[in-house]
């Protein structure tokens, strides 16, 4: 069936899924987003002409502000937040551990099973200070707050197979026992609807499923939580007028969470604005129907049980590796299975590829 022939929305947002698939240049069949997101062409061009002008000496630190709040807006759009809840910086870790130091002595804090550890260790962390870890399996996770429950920490899609958390769940059990929540939020945002207002915190790497070069990563902290955390990282960008605050005292930190940003890798933000523009423009309804309808073509094919998920996890025999590199596939092996994730970039023939690959070689289980 031809555009033409569907329906007028649905047609236009085939055709711009379209064209922003044009903008990759992957020479594999790339399905591993869930480790590293390929950069499209606009961002590919933007960094060449900043490091042009780094070679040059003609780069001015003061412009590189422009593609960060850009960065900034297009990620808030993605997460149907205001701008002033984002915090940027380079490593999920490190907004974590601020929300880890701000805990009391002895808190308890629930966690998944399993989950990746740049939202379980800063919490580990805390332990001389009497705070506990509880981790507990994902799906029943919700069940497992309780009042003592002094946070949850967890994330929205699992890296390690793709599951998604019962995030409906999730929160009604926090609201019912006052219990605040910190979602670790990269293995989603990009592909999964995500309203971070529903979260205290939220936190997310960009060099994922948001296309972004290492060293972007965003925080959103939701107002009534902003004056809890200390900001113990704050330097000169962290100040209300950034290039104001680079010597001396007072302390004059931003009225809002842009409290907690921390001094930003440049040329990764140069990168990161045009495919976080990319992706808001394309629409996380979009982004989820195309990532997941591939996803689960892909299962159905292998025989597989179909999760509602862009991330897929498979078992595999001996021989799956030589086979994807002779076939030119490029995944990732996550807890002893064959990862494969689908995204913007994946046409409908990756797919048939992998398919017509992957098909002898996949166990059952």
């Amino acid at each position: 069936m031809t555009t033409s022939r569907l329906p007028a929305d649905v047609a236009n947002r085939a055709e711009r899924l379209a064209a922003a698939r044009a903008e990759f240049d992957a020479e594999v069949t790339y399905l591993n987003t869930a480790t590293l997101g390929l950069p499209p062409r606009r961002s590919w061009a933007a960094l060449q002409d900043a490091l042009t002008d780094w070679r040059a000496g003609t780069a001015d630190p003061v412009a590189y502000d422009a593609p960060l709040a850009a960065a900034r807006s297009a990620y808030a759009r993605l997460v149907s937040v205001p701008t002033s809840a984002v915090a940027v910086g380079s490593q999920v870790s490190a907004f974590a551990g601020l929300v880890a130091a701000s805990l009391t002595d002895g808190s308890e804090v629930l966690t998944a099973e399993g989950d990746f550890t740049s939202i379980l260790f800063p919490f580990h962390a805390q332990v001389r200070r009497g705070v506990t870890v509880r981790a507990v399996p994902l799906e029943r996770i919700a069940d497992a707050v309780t009042p003592a429950t002094t946070l949850v920490s967890v994330s929205a899609v699992q890296s390690a197979d793709g599951r998604v958390a019962d995030l409906d769940a999730l929160r009604a059990a926090c609201a019912a026992n006052g219990t605040p929540i910190l979602l670790d939020v990269t293995q989603a945002v990009g592909w999964f609807p995500v309203d971070a207002s529903g979260y205290a915190y939220t936190v997310c790497a960009g060099y994922k499923w948001l296309l972004n070069p290492r060293g972007t990563a965003f925080c959103t902290v939701r107002p009534e939580f902003m004056d809890g955390l200390i900001p113990h990282a704050a330097g000169w960008y962290a100040g209300d007028q950034p290039w104001s605050s680079i010597y001396g005292g007072p302390l004059r930190l931003a009225p809002d969470a842009r409290r907690f940003d921390l001094s930003p890798a440049w040329h990764s933000w140069v990168a990161a604005a045009p495919a976080l523009e990319l992706l808001a423009d394309l629409g996380t309804a979009a982004l989820h129907s195309h990532a997941v309808n591939l996803a689960d073509r892909f299962c159905v094919e292998m025989g597989l049980p179909s999760r509602g998920s862009a991330i897929v996890s498979l078992a595999v025999d001996d021989g799956a590796a030589q086979a994807m590199d002779a076939a030119r596939i490029m995944g990732s092996v996550r807890a002893g299975r064959l990862r494969l994730s689908f995204h913007v970039s994946t046409s409908e023939q990756d797919v048939d590829h992998a398919i017509d690959v992957l098909g002898r070689h996949v166990l059952p289980g």
